[in-house]
């Protein structure tokens, strides 16, 4: 029988996950994800265990909302070309079963600015601070994972309202989990 763990970066973006699902908040960044997931993992039984990490993101074009399930998400933080210059594999793209085809760029930037946003959006759809690291550890303990989105803003100037938005974002996200996670 498949049990389910919610990571999230935030207690707000977990607000209406379903009673009885266990849920674990991260921090902010791939690091602070990477780690509380890994440490979630190793003290669990994995067996037919799968990671749902759950949370907002900023929209990198124009007319994305609502939800996503992204396919790939990108390490979009790290130099992969001179990694790969040095004859190494940084690893910076990362696959996702069940996904919608839609790529999220995480990073450890709060993206707000114009320029940053199109230069992400030339590789992506989405972004957000937190998928690659969940996916990353998800995939190192051979965990099945699903990446959840929800579009909280437009990864501009106007993301700087995200406290005020996380609590919309949070009842869609509550939602696909009751619906989806049985």
């Amino acid at each position: 029988m498949t049990s389910y763990l919610i990571v999230s970066a935030i207690r707000a973006e977990a607000r209406y996950v379903p009673e009885g699902l266990p849920v674990v908040v991260t921090g902010v960044g791939k690091t602070a994800a990477a780690v509380a997931t890994a440490r979630a993992l190793a003290e669990r039984d994995t067996t037919e265990l799968v990671v749902l990490n759950v949370g907002t993101t900023g929209a990198l074009r124009d007319g994305l909302s609502g939800l996503y399930l992204p396919s790939t998400v990108l390490n979009h933080d790290v130099n992969a070309d001179a990694v790969r210059a040095i004859g190494l594999d940084p690893r910076d793209e990362l696959q996702v079963a069940g996904g919608d085809g839609t790529v999220l760029a995480s990073g450890d930037v709060f993206v707000t600015d114009s320029v940053v946003r199109a230069r992400l959006a030339e590789r992506a759809h989405l972004v957000d601070m937190e998928a690659y690291g969940v996916v990353y550890a998800c995939q190192e303990y051979g965990v099945p994972v699903r990446v959840v989105k929800h579009v909280s803003d437009s990864a501009d100037e106007a993301a700087l309202d995200w406290p005020a938005l996380v609590d919309a974002s949070a009842k869609v996200l509550g939602e696909w989990v009751s619906e989806n996670a049985r």
